[in-house]
């Protein structure tokens, strides 16, 4: 019966899918890894964690971001400061890094990350993610590819819209599904189901790769674990393309057939951060002054020696035959979640655009590059129905 249910998920991913080809488009690795990545100057105002994101010019002499000898990049949060105790009612912040991408991506294209080492510890809140710009958020849309806090040892995905999307059901994917309605407060969430994707076995395991996939037909998130990971993303060049329908079921998927990604979403920023979260018991609530004297008040070592990002690369594709939009000079106001205007420069978009306004917005053109199979997919699809109807009953 678990081959038939495997085989009935896979069925339906590929119905979902849209088949298509992604030459690459951008790597961020090596000595090279931050140029194309504006860094935050201000306090967490987003969610509100016990950090004080800082310039590249402070997270670069104090070693919060650097390029190791290995050429990985590495994140991290100060653990060298002695915090002491704040006067009542003030706060309290550690240092931190939250890094954006100038550049922007959409339908069409795809994102691969591959992680050595993920934040971790107690009120530790990593996060791998795209912001919709142009909107006040969620109007933009959110993709949120990796997060976890305090010692979770299972990865979370998620989207983030305003009202009026929803994953179907089933969405065929692997992970299991926490919240199917994507104006939630913490969206419509997928938990990871692979044992090793965050925490102490996915140190163990040296790591994984995450890659997710943009597209009018829907939104999809794979991850492999490194000793999983396959043999043609290792190998992969600068010159190598990827084709997600090769890739089997993905850990989660938001089908277009629940929610329509192109009217929920803009171009989407990159966004990497650590924050940090003391009332890890309660995200409603403000940070009590005992969580704050067991973790951010005090010495940084050891509390935070382990809440540090190692990463190889990351890389985007675009989808074969498709063009990236004209670059713009122009800068784009974002509206964040604390309705916090944050000003960032869009020196180039990555999606193909058409632009009428002098900004960036998504394009249909994108599909044009896709190889659509409806009646194989179709004939998929009722094979996949079948088959869990036959597990159902």
């Amino acid at each position: 019966m678990k081959t038939c249910i495997s085989l009935s998920v896979l069925a339906l991913t590929l119905a979902f899918q849209t088949k298509a080809v992604y030459v690459p488009l951008r790597e961020s690795s090596g000595n090279t890894f931050f140029d194309k990545w504006d860094y935050a100057d201000h306090e967490d105002n987003t969610t509100w964690g016990n950090v004080t994101y800082v310039t590249r010019d402070v997270a670069m002499s104090s070693k919060l971001t650097f390029v190791d000898g290995n050429g990985h990049a590495i994140v991290r949060v100060d653990n060298t400061t002695t915090i002491t105790l704040p006067a009542p009612g003030q706060f309290v912040h550690r240092n931190s890094v939250r890094i954006t991408t100038q550049d922007t991506y959409g339908f069409g294209n795809l994102i691969m990350i591959d992680v050595h080492h993920l934040p971790w510890g107690c009120s530790v809140w990593p996060s791998f993610w795209t912001l919709g710009t142009r909107n006040e958020w969620p109007g933009g849309g959110e993709i949120d590819i990796i997060e976890g806090i305090n010692k979770m040892t299972t990865n979370q995905m998620a989207l983030h819209t305003v009202p009026g999307c929803a994953q179907f059901d089933p969405p065929g994917q692997m992970g299991k599904t926490l919240e199917g309605d994507c104006s939630a407060d913490r969206g419509c969430i997928v938990q990871e189901t692979k044992p090793d994707s965050f925490g102490d076995a996915f140190f163990a395991a040296g790591g994984g790769i995450w890659a997710a996939q943009i597209d009018v037909s829907g939104v999809y998130i794979w991850f492999w674990s490194r000793p999983n990971v396959p043999s043609f993303i290792p190998n992969a060049t600068s010159d190598t393309t990827m084709d997600p329908s090769l890739w089997g079921t993905p850990s989660a998927a938001y089908p277009a057939q629940g929610c329509d990604i192109t009217k929920f979403s803009t171009p989407q920023q990159l966004v990497l951060l650590t924050t940090l979260w003391p009332e890890y018991q309660n995200f409603t609530a403000a940070p009590d002054l005992g969580h704050l004297e067991d973790n951010v008040i005090g010495p940084g070592s050891p509390t935070y020696d382990d809440a540090y990002w190692d990463i190889a690369y990351i890389r985007t594709y675009i989808a074969q035959n498709s063009q990236p939009g004209a670059p713009s000079l122009a800068s784009t106001t974002v509206n964040v979640k604390a309705n916090t205007q944050v000003t960032t420069r869009a020196t180039a978009s990555t999606t193909s655009t058409s632009s009428t306004t002098g900004g960036v917005t998504p394009s249909q053109s994108s599909s044009a590059a896709m190889q659509f199979s409806y009646q194989s997919s179709w004939f998929i699809g009722v094979i996949g129905m079948l088959g869990i109807l036959r597990d159902l009953f």
